[in-house]
């Protein structure tokens, strides 16, 4: 996926209906939350074998879709409004992640 070519996409969009004063570090984290807690709510009180069942549900499967990507949209746009380039912050955090968790440690 190309993340600037769908934050390019999603800054026209914004644009386009006028929300620019709406997207504020503040605001875009608590809607990133928001959009977290619908998540968990498809899964709150499944068990967890019922959990993986979502996979043969289409309906919920498209559900537990949209739900993620509305977190990777609020994502990506909280990381453009503070300028951090998301690829090398993953990197970054994996390599960190190599170093802390060392094979064989676990």
């Amino acid at each position: 996926m190309d993340f600037s070519a769908v934050q390019n996409r999603q800054q026209a969009f914004i644009e386009e209906r006028g929300w620019q004063d709406f997207q504020t570090p503040k605001n875009l984290v608590m809607a990133l939350m928001v959009e977290s807690a619908e998540l968990q709510e498809i899964f709150q009180w499944l068990t967890p074998e019922e959990s993986w069942q979502v996979r043969d549900k289409p309906g919920v499967l498209e559900h537990v879709g949209e739900e993620a990507a509305d977190i990777l949209l609020y994502l990506l746009h909280l990381c453009r409004q503070l300028n951090i380039d998301l690829e090398q912050a993953v990197n970054d955090k994996m390599q960190k992640n190599a170093v802390k968790y060392p094979l064989g440690s676990s």
